[in-house]
């Protein structure tokens, strides 16, 4: 898991450096197109499976929830400090939760609800909203970090018909044509230093996934789900030595209580399912 956020703060630092050189659009749109390759040993698993109506219909629709939070994903980097995208975005087990019970019905305990409640104000410590200024970025973090949880409970969906690396397949090569339109309207042409860093940004991104896949094999969920937050402490100390951003208190304060609350909401399912 320790693995893991390194290979996700690589995918920061890579994307920052991108920045603005190319369109937004267009960036995430390469990040995927860049990392089909690494797509190769699953297509065997793929050509074992029945496709029906239904997977693709979800398959589409978590295509375009992911292709959406990974531009505004994208745009928030090029605005925003690592650290405080680091942090907005623990707050995606937290929609998941939240999307769960609205969506599935899911049953919430007032100890959950009580640990959503002091994630929230976690958010809130982030952004400090009537004591500094609200960037566009802060808000297309928000919006990230949904669209990622509407991506994640769909994938949970998919994940009871089909094996972990079709799921991931399916999404991966389906991005990339929900981008290209929007990519192709404001196509400006890449240098190689820029499709380098993409392409890395995209090798980065594959061994994050597959070194939480791995975690999760090894531990529960709740042993390792703690362990992310040590992201926060290498963005924090990336975004100050490469980038020159600040340390901000209220930040590591308010990405603790999120990753303290989203810990206990681990650590409380994993005894539920035990008990079950």
């Amino acid at each position: 898991m320790t693995a893991t956020t390194l290979n996700f703060v690589m995918v920061n630092v890579l994307v920052k450096y991108v920045g603005n050189s190319l369109p937004i659009f267009e960036s995430a749109f390469l990040r995927f197109a860049l990392g089909l390759v690494f797509l190769l040993p699953f297509i065997g698993q793929v050509r074992r499976v029945t496709f029906t109506r239904r997977i693709v219909k979800l398959s589409v629709a978590r295509a375009m929830f992911h292709a959406f939070a990974m531009v505004a994903w994208f745009y928030a980097m090029t605005r925003i400090p690592m650290a405080e995208v680091t942090a907005m975005n623990f707050m995606n087990p937290v929609y998941v939760s939240l999307g769960a019970v609205l969506l599935f019905g899911e049953k919430i305990a007032l100890p959950r609800i009580a640990a959503l409640c002091v994630a929230f104000l976690g958010g809130l410590v982030i952004l400090r909203p009537g004591l500094r200024e609200i960037d566009p970025g802060h808000v297309a973090m928000i919006f990230s970090a949904m669209l990622f949880a509407g991506s994640y409970l769909i994938a949970n969906a998919l994940s009871k018909q089909l094996p972990a690396a079709v799921v991931v397949f399916l999404m991966s090569v389906m991005v990339p044509f929900v981008l290209l339109p929007f990519a192709l309207a404001d196509w400006v042409t890449p240098s190689w230093h820029d499709i380098g860093l993409l392409f890395f940004t995209a090798f980065f991104a594959t061994a994050a996934h597959y070194c939480m896949t791995r975690a999760f094999s090894c531990a529960p969920q709740s042993v390792v789900q703690p362990v992310t937050f040590v992201q926060l402490v290498w963005a924090t100390t990336v975004g100050y030595l490469l980038f020159g951003e600040g340390i901000d208190a209220f930040v590591i304060l308010g990405g603790a209580m999120i990753m303290g609350a989203v810990s206990f909401i681990t650590w409380r399912e994993a005894r539920r399912k035990k008990r079950g």
